[in-house]
């Protein structure tokens, strides 16, 4: 028994010291992940930012939902709202956040329940329904962006879920499915309920955003067209480092042709030689064009999850965006991922802004506000008051007051009272 102990530890290797297993673990080469990629990258702090607003804003909008929801009135109880926190997503009780947006949010007490009540000010109502009227005039430019995307679907359908998801970046109204998609029945049909189908291709709208930056590139720098072609604006961000050799494979990815998000062609077969970086490349272009569609030049990430299938995007697409910093850059202000198109942006505002997005950025401003300049607000509240205590009557030619005659008959019954 002894002789197959001592074989035993002979043959076994001792097991190595804690301090070994310290210093393996301290000197291990660190894992690259699309998690490790996502925390090391470099920020912009003007885009960060501006995510931080519009998602105030959105929720926002989403409490004017909820408000407009109740039929009663036009305003809510706080007890009330105190129950939608969970709802709304909020670290911070319902009623303070309303106090800290005045000039969205007017917190009263109703004069006959003497409980306390919100509704939404008129600046802010009057800016929603701006939004309503200019979705209407842009109505023509949401019937491109759909036929687009459409186009750029590989069997030509899209469901009517993810284009709920997008649709005030798309800047859908509402009730698209009606106001749009039944409406313009010689563009787009109804497949069933939830699909929608491109009824004809049109040719005009067959060219890509990035093409006219290509144009202006080989018109205004005198560039060559094999440096053009299929090249895509690079913006990279302050503090960026570049890698041994990285510029040079970004001058070889800029040349490298690919399917054009409109183009009907072979799929790409990805055992090829460079088969791989046209598929990758082609995923970019769509997603370039995907947000180029879009009013803010911005969506979220988890949206874009909905139209992989339709795309033929088989790649995972956080870590397709995070590869290419100088297109796209992604944003973790909240919950969830925002993917922003760089070239559209500078200093944290849109660089061709349309109506739509100035309406939106005027009801942001409006937000921002917090409590700034609330004595205009006091001023407005106290000429109201003023208005409705002052009693307005006409006077005839004879000089008589409107309603003078029931005076002498509540006398009478005065003095019929009097003992």
């Amino acid at each position: 028994m002894s002789l197959v102990c001592n074989l035993r530890h002979r043959i076994l290797p001792p097991s190595p010291s804690p301090l070994v297993l310290f210093i393996q673990r301290r000197w291990k080469k660190p894992t690259v992940s699309a998690q490790t990629r996502l925390e090391d990258r470099v920020r912009d702090p003007h885009l960060d930012k501006f995510t931080t607003h519009f998602k105030k804003l959105d929720l926002v909008l989403r409490i004017h939902h909820l408000m407009s929801t109740r039929k009663r009135g036009p305003f809510v109880s706080l007890t009330l709202m105190s129950r939608w926190r969970n709802i709304l997503g909020l670290h911070v009780p319902v009623a303070s956040f309303l106090h800290k947006h005045p000039h969205v949010f007017h917190v009263f007490t109703h004069p006959l329940r003497r409980n306390t009540c919100c509704r939404i000010t008129k600046g802010m109502k009057d800016l929603i329904l701006l939004e309503g009227v200019v979705l209407k005039q842009q109505q023509m430019e949401a019937v491109k962006r759909v036929k687009k995307l459409l186009m750029m679907s590989v069997s030509g359908t899209l469901r009517l879920h993810a284009l709920r998801l997008i649709r005030r970046e798309l800047g859908l109204p509402g009730d698209f499915r009606d106001s749009i998609l039944a409406k313009y029945s010689g563009d787009f049909r109804l497949v069933n309920l939830e699909v929608v189908e491109l009824v004809h291709w049109d040719a005009e709208l067959g060219v890509a955003q990035v093409e006219k930056w290509r144009e202006k590139e080989y018109v205004e720098k005198w560039l060559s067209e094999f440096e053009t072609k299929f090249a895509f604006p690079i913006s990279f961000p302050t503090g960026f480092k570049f890698e041994r050799g990285f510029r040079e494979r970004l001058k070889n990815w800029q040349r490298l042709p690919y399917t054009k998000p409109y183009e009907k062609k072979e799929v790409v077969r990805v055992k090829t030689c460079g088969g791989i970086e046209r598929y990758e490349k082609r995923a970019v272009a769509v997603l370039h064009e995907l947000l180029s569609l879009t009013v803010e030049k911005m969506v979220e990430v988890d949206q874009l999850a909905h139209f992989r299938r339709d795309f033929g995007i088989e790649v995972n697409v956080r870590e397709l965006l995070l590869r290419h910093a100088g297109i796209f850059y992604l944003s973790t202000k909240g919950k969830t991922l925002t993917v922003f198109l760089r070239e559209a942006y500078r200093k944290g505002g849109l660089i061709e802004p349309n109506p739509v997005y100035e309406v939106r950025r005027n009801m942001l401003d409006l937000v921002l506000l917090g409590c700034r300049k609330t004595r205009q607000l006091v001023a407005c509240d106290e000429s109201k008051e003023e208005s409705s205590s002052s009693v307005v009557y006409e006077v005839n030619e004879e000089g008589e007051r409107q309603g003078d005659w029931v005076i002498p008959f509540l006398e009478n019954c005065e003095e019929n009272r009097s003992p």
